[in-house]
């Protein structure tokens, strides 16, 4: 894949993610609006997690990062890879089923582990309740992430992208028709979460027999084949928990103080748009490209691959840290702060907006070089960082609570994605000039950041002159649009003049998306 390709995948996951992400938030606004932070807010944050959290410790965190490098390096050699997926899909099947299971019969135990602040209060039986609803997603979903592992090592990005856009049309559906069709919103949010998970797999299942990539449930075996995948899957998996655990912690310490969970799911929600659109979207077409070019010797070409890959995140991702950390308030204000949702929700997610926003960049640049380690397959040095990233997550959460409240759990989250970087750039010392980003890469990195400064100091007075417009009703929409369209045109106006990119970086690859 060459980089104008590479660049143009990752702009077909980014947009399919940005639509997804946007109705996730037009999703959240409905349902905060409708439900304010009370129990029942707090109750359906914590069910849908559950299944999310166990999603990314064995699809995303071990079936993938396993998965996919393997599944290129088959398919560069023509090495039965069809074969190979039907017998992971065997596998990783028979073990969510079990799990599912036994999550049904353990699941006022599990939801004392996400949030035990909530025993005795009216969120805890709500809490299980939903949780026994919403778990089943868990392996529709996982089993949707293996096909679309397989898709994107084909190069087919669209189909894989766009399923998660069916979970978030059928929370808006479900949140706009609830109250006309006389359904409890609760309780109907939460079946959407299953019902969504069958058409996610559903489609992908579609896409890949399109793709000449034919399921065909069996039996599992374990074949030296899966033997190997379980190998390396193992601890890529024990890292995905050292994260799962960091959430864990996070929402254990913020389920003893009143509102704090939603407000940190509410801030993480809004954080995660950029993350999901830039650094996700670079992991999922960097990682099967680096696979193969790895199993075809050519160092050359991996290095460019990752120095461009490493400029798109810094591009689109420096100036999205920098207005979260500038004009977190009037996002979150215009966006939320409706009904049931008050301005002092408002001043209390703008704040964790903030916090995580000075840690998006750590995030993202995390998906670019994780990469580097899982087309080795080699889970176990980033299961070793996971766990430095782990102690000091847990340090600052539970250490600075009883001093700072529930934001040092926002804290924590940031100052572990960061800690979590630098491993991984010392880490990739011993693999040589491979895993070093090019003189480009080195001359542009400072500019980028100079050119989000500037941003951030045009935004500053904006904020202030537009603060009228931006708090009355109606006329604070339009004014959001044009406080980021000032930031906007700041951003890509002074870029291009102190040399920090070229428009045509981004306008060559959706001309090639479009043109292909």
């Amino acid at each position: 894949m060459n980089p104008i390709r590479l660049v143009s995948g990752v702009f077909t996951v980014g947009l399919w993610t940005m639509l997804s992400r946007v109705l996730g938030l037009a999703r959240d606004i409905i349902i905060l609006a409708v439900l304010g932070t009370g129990p029942v807010y707090e109750a359906f944050v914590v069910a849908f997690r559950l299944p999310n959290m166990f999603r990314r410790f064995f699809a995303e965190g071990a079936f993938n990062m396993a998965f996919v490098p393997i599944f290129s390096k088959k398919l560069e050699a023509d090495d039965g890879p069809q074969r190979f997926m039907n017998e992971a899909f065997a596998g990783l099947a028979t073990l969510l089923i079990a799990l599912t299971v036994l999550a049904q019969v353990a699941m006022p135990w599990l939801i004392l582990g996400l949030a035990s602040g909530f025993a005795g209060d009216e969120q805890y039986p709500l809490a299980v309740a939903f949780g026994r609803i919403a778990f089943p997603y868990i392996l529709f979903i996982s089993l949707a992430a293996l096909l679309s592992g397989v898709l994107n090592a084909a190069g087919r990005f669209a189909a894989a992208a766009a399923a998660p856009v069916l979970l978030n049309v059928l929370f808006v559906g479900t949140a706009l028709l609830a109250e006309p069709l006389g359904l409890e919103l609760g309780y109907a949010l939460v079946w959407a979460i299953p019902v969504a998970g069958v058409a996610q797999l559903a489609l992908l299942w579609i896409a890949a027999a399109r793709a000449g990539f034919h399921v065909r449930p069996a039996w599992p075996r374990l074949t030296p084949d899966l033997k190997r995948l379980v190998r390396i899957a193992i601890p890529a998996a024990l890292a995905g928990g050292v994260v799962q655990v960091n959430l864990l912690v996070g929402q254990q310490v913020a389920s003893y103080f009143d509102r704090a969970v939603g407000w940190l799911f509410t801030a993480d929600r809004l954080y995660q748009l950029p993350l999901g659109v830039v650094g996700i979207a670079i992991g999922i077409v960097l990682l099967p490209d680096l696979s193969r070019r790895l199993k075809a010797e050519d160092a050359a070409g991996s290095r460019n691959a990752l120095s461009r890959a490493g400029e798109l995140a810094l591009a689109l991702t420096l100036p999205c840290a920098v207005a979260l950390v500038v004009i977190p308030r009037p996002i979150v204000s215009v966006l939320f702060e409706r009904g049931a949702a008050r301005p002092e929700d408002s001043a209390a997610i703008a704040l964790a907006v903030a916090v995580y926003g000075a840690g998006l960049p750590a995030f993202v640049l995390q998906k670019v070089l994780q990469p580097l380690y899982f087309a080795r397959e080699d889970t176990r040095r980033p299961f070793n960082y996971a766990l430095l990233a782990m102690v000091a997550n847990a340090a600052v959460a539970i250490g600075l609570a009883p001093v700072i409240g529930w934001i040092a759990c926002a804290l924590a989250t940031t100052l572990a994605g960061w800690v979590m970087l630098a491993a991984l750039v010392a880490g990739t010392g011993r693999m040589g000039e491979v895993a070093r980003f090019d003189d480009r890469f080195r001359r542009r990195a400072p500019r980028i950041f100079l050119a989000s400064l500037i941003m951030g100091a045009a935004l500053w007075p904006a904020k202030l002159l537009l603060a009228p417009w931006l708090s009355a009703d109606y006329i604070r929409y339009p004014a959001l649009a044009l406080l980021i369209a000032i930031g906007c045109a700041v951003y890509f106006g002074a870029g291009p003049l102190i040399g920090a990119f070229r428009l045509s970086d981004f306008t060559g690859a959706v001309k090639r998306r479009k043109s292909g």
